[in-house]
């Protein structure tokens, strides 16, 4: 019965209705007794009539009294936002700041337009975000790296940095990410796809893990130590980082900030080049190489790397003449999950059709499909229908398009979940005779 009660919100209602209730449970108990005791005696009537008047004022004082408590003793669970809450294709997002981390990457900060919930993502996920830029014939498609995280999902932080074109080499620098840095300010409106990627961290283990960048590769390390400190704290982590000098050096304070939280967090800096007044903002001198980790004795844990292929080789390769095994270390090269050798080993590719007709529905168009028309995306531009795409080696999904009819071929395991029916176009080639895409 109190359990029915302590539905009603409203507690001077639940107060009288307990009264109510009590009152009537004591009124026909002492009627009960009187008729079967003394049935005639007008004083056994009067302390009915007390009895009734007191049980609903005891009543009464119940039902605020077990209203306190419920509310006391009742926790508000942590929000969880399920797969059907989580929006599908484009939703606008506007700039709600905008910071400087370094000389070279600057933080977005995105909150949704329509000001409804985000789902919250795993730690080392990405954005795939679409830029109207001045001079391009169709808009820019990018992934980058969540670099924040928290348990309620109020914001998603893109951490981008500003590439520049190669020395010596007569080269465009980034168009997307000059493009941010210059002209994307508090208050623009840019389109993004949910969080994807498979490079994350569970921070349910209980496995040392050990997280390990140079440059602009800090920014899925930062979302993945935030997660584990505030999910699972006793899980040991080693967050080891290279940078120039602190002039590159991103999250310098954020990193503390997480390591004077998290007990169990051990952050280890070095510097290549760095500057006189550095002094204190860094703990040794050099590259971030496995030579460094062997100096640490971290034993029995997985390895997370992320930041150019250059870097990621050299540490992949002295991880594995250390004896650590390939399937305890997972690699991201800015956007690309890279395989370890026991996964190379073992995948087999899918054999395509030797010719193959493809209709693409939406297109109108019925072509005639060889393999030395490439993949399915580049076949279709070729024939000057342009489906979205952005990373073109199967991580950010926006190629992803229905299967109406047949099957394809991938040249290699995507990177990005797929939907049920649905095929990544960018890796993969026609796998039967016929097939019809919703292009």
């Amino acid at each position: 019965m109190l359990e029915s009660l302590g539905r009603i919100n409203n507690p001077l209602i639940r107060s009288v209705a307990t009264a109510a209730t009590v009152c009537s449970v004591v009124t026909l108990s002492t009627a009960i007794v009187i008729g079967v005791t003394n049935p005639k005696d007008k004083s056994a009537y009067q302390l009915g009539v007390y009895s009734s008047i007191f049980g609903a004022a005891a009543g009464a004082i119940l039902g605020l009294v077990y209203t306190s408590k419920s509310s006391e003793t009742t926790s508000t669970p942590d929000i969880e936002v399920s797969d059907s809450d989580v929006w599908q294709n484009w939703r606008n997002f506007v700039v709600v700041r905008k910071v400087k981390e370094s000389e070279e990457i600057t933080s977005f900060y995105l909150q949704p337009e329509d000001k409804g919930e985000i789902p919250n993502f795993q730690p080392g996920q990405f954005l795939t975000i679409k830029l109207d830029i001045p001079g391009q014939n169709k808009p820019v498609i990018r992934t980058y790296s969540l670099s924040d995280y928290s348990k309620t999902c109020e914001y998603y932080r893109l951490s981008i940095k500003r590439e520049l074109a190669p020395n010596g080499l007569d080269v465009m620098p980034g168009i997307a990410s000059n493009f941010m840095h210059d002209h994307i300010n508090k208050g623009a409106i840019i389109p993004a796809k949910p969080p994807n990627g498979k490079f994350v961290l569970d921070v349910q283990k209980s496995t040392p893990a050990v997280l390990i960048s140079n440059g602009v590769g800090i920014t899925p390390m930062i979302s993945m130590a935030k997660a584990s400190t505030r999910l699972n704290p006793q899980r040991p982590i080693w967050f080891l980082h290279g940078a120039r000098d602190s002039d590159f050096h991103a999250f310098q304070d954020e990193v503390m900030e997480i390591a004077q939280q998290n007990h169990n967090l051990n952050v280890h800096i070095r510097y290549s080049r760095p500057k006189p007044e550095d002094t204190g903002k860094y703990h040794s001198v050099g590259y971030v190489d496995a030579a460094l980790i062997q100096e640490l004795n971290i034993q029995e844990a997985e390895y997370f790397l992320c930041g150019s292929s250059p870097f990621i080789q050299s540490i992949t390769e002295g991880l594995k003449a250390a004896g650590v095994p390939n399937n305890k270390v997972f690699f991201e090269s800015f956007g690309k999950p890279m395989k370890s050798e026991s996964e190379k080993s073992t995948q087999t590719v899918t054999q395509g059709e030797e010719f193959a007709e493809i209709v693409f529905a939406k297109s109108g168009k019925t072509l005639t499909w060889q393999p030395s028309d490439g993949t399915i995306l580049e076949f279709a531009e070729a024939n000057d229908i342009n489906p979205p795409f952005s990373c073109r080696v199967g991580v950010c999904g926006t190629c992803m398009c229905k299967v109406q009819e047949g099957e394809v071929a991938y040249q290699e395991e995507p990177s990005a979940t797929t939907d049920q029916g649905s095929v990544l176009i960018c890796i993969s080639q026609p796998g039967s005779s016929k097939l019809i895409l919703d292009i």
